[in-house]
């Protein structure tokens, strides 16, 4: 099996994936997953896609990813590790979906208007 090359997207964190067969080390910029996640469920994040297609410890992952915080880099190498999953074998798709990891989570950030302190919060109106 050659290396498979995808990427996924949470607000602002972009992640790049490169999975090959190996013995299930997640490698993520250069350090174990368990160090560049340390919360718990965000590891949970990260085995999921496996977990569910019954493939945790077959395959190598190799992770670049930056943007964002933790928990939109989290989900982005979620989504790019059940992309590259349903690239090997398209019968776990349907499993995969029914969880909801294969698709791209669109809500962003609101800009800032002039005029107003953020998004929807304006400045303390005086009426005299």
């Amino acid at each position: 099996m050659e290396v498979i090359n995808t990427s996924g997207r949470r607000k602002n964190a972009v992640a790049r994936i490169y999975l090959s067969e190996g013995k299930g080390e997640v490698v993520i910029n250069n350090r174990k997953y368990e160090d560049y996640f340390p919360v718990g469920t965000l590891q949970y994040k990260i085995v999921q896609p496996f977990a569910i297609t019954e493939t945790v410890g077959k395959y190598d992952v190799k992770v670049n990813v930056n943007g964002g915080g933790i928990t939109g880099q989290a989900e982005a190498v979620r989504l790019a590790i059940s992309k590259a999953l349903i690239e090997i074998n398209e019968e776990w798709k349907p499993s995969l979906k029914a969880e909801g990891l294969t698709t791209r989570d669109p809500r962003m950030v609101e800009r800032k208007k002039f005029g107003q302190k953020k998004a929807r919060k304006k400045f303390q109106f005086s009426k005299r």
